[in-house]
């Protein structure tokens, strides 16, 4: 037996996102200049990209034939992906710019005010 064709195609479809977006990330990771974008690739995309991957594995597994019920492996995995990639993310940053304060930006400028203010 195989899975429906619309569950197959949906979960195809997820397949080629994810591994698109785990590309984009990956190619960011390698090619941008400094630490923060070098971060910023790995954190967004590619968590993206594996968040899709895993969905589509619980979409196959849970809906295959010969299948038990919901498959809660792959959920607290994307689960587990999903929380500690930013916060893993924010204290990278931190670290860095603790071990350089120079690369810390410059605060934003007050607003202009008008003639009236």
């Amino acid at each position: 037996m195989q899975l429906p064709l619309a569950l197959d195609l949906l979960v195809g479809a997820l397949l080629l996102v994810g591994t698109a977006f785990a590309l984009i990330g990956s190619y960011g990771l390698a090619r941008l200049s400094d630490f923060f974008k070098r971060l910023h690739g790995p954190t967004k995309a590619s968590t993206l990209g594996v968040g899709c991957v895993l969905v589509a594995s619980i979409l196959y597994f849970t809906f295959r034939p010969g299948a038990v019920g919901v498959s809660l492996h792959e959920l607290l995995i994307t689960l587990f992906v999903f929380l500690t990639a930013p916060i893993s993310a924010h204290l990278l940053v931190k670290a860095a710019l603790v071990l350089e304060p120079s690369a810390r930006p410059a605060p934003p400028k007050p607003p202009a005010q008008g003639p009236g203010g």
